[in-house]
């Protein structure tokens, strides 16, 4: 072992530097990992990037890549990403830890909206729920294209919902498939204005549908005429 010589260095201490070999060396990964929300400076093979910096969002080893969050909005809390790969990098630069987490959020950007009460996301929970199953009871089970157009024209105007295969209108008016107007049939102790009604509104919604068609085959022997031409 070479012996150690003393220096007069005047003012000047001598400051020990440890020995580091391989078995000390971390990855770049690692090392990224543990430095997670600290603000730091990247040096890059990218011609489009040879310098970023910014806060380190996130390191993959798996996927060998990065997110770096720069030009931050302290307003809206907007921010410019970054996404490369790790074999890109060509040096690294701390230049300041992330911040202590604190126990309110208060300093989350944007900003966190506080939670409704209880009461409210119960509610609202329940009003979902209660349409989802307002939805589920207008889709007809084992019906047609057309029967379900007819039911749901009829939705829109009168209170109608489904009894098996048959529309029922107004808790009054049965129409069967296939869903013409001879096919409506009134209840017991039902006033005969009423049929006629449910009858009439079907065959406003039956000539609609049938113009609605006539069109769309006028378009398609239009398009097959200048397919043909």
């Amino acid at each position: 072992m070479a012996d150690t010589k003393r220096q007069n260095t005047g003012n000047k201490v001598p400051v020990a530097t440890p020995n580091i070999g391989v078995p000390n060396m971390i990855s770049l990964e690692n090392a990224l990992c543990g430095a997670i929300g600290a603000r730091i400076r990247l040096t890059t093979i990218l011609p489009a990037h040879p310098t970023l910096e910014g806060t380190l969002f996130t390191a993959d080893p798996l996927t060998n890549q990065l997110a770096l969050s720069s030009n931050q909005n302290p307003t809206t809390g907007s921010s410019d990403w970054h996404i490369l790969p790790i074999t890109s990098i060509q040096s690294v630069t701390l230049l300041s830890l992330s911040s202590p987490p604190t126990s309110n959020f208060s300093s989350a950007l944007p900003a966190l909206v506080p939670l409704p009460p209880a009461s409210v996301l119960q509610s609202r929970v329940d009003q979902a729920i209660a349409r989802l199953k307002e939805e589920e009871a207008r889709k007809g089970k084992g019906v047609g294209k057309e029967a379900q157009e007819i039911f749901d024209a009829l939705y829109r105007t009168l209170p109608t919902r489904w009894s098996g295969a048959n529309i029922i209108v107004l808790d009054a008016v049965s129409i069967a498939s296939p869903y013409r107007p001879e096919d409506c049939r009134a209840g017991e102790g039902v006033q005969a204005g009423l049929l006629d009604r449910v009858k009439k509104v079907e065959e406003v919604i039956r000539e609609d549908e049938q113009a609605s068609r006539a069109a769309e085959w006028a378009s398609e022997g239009r398009l097959n005429t200048v397919l043909m031409d």
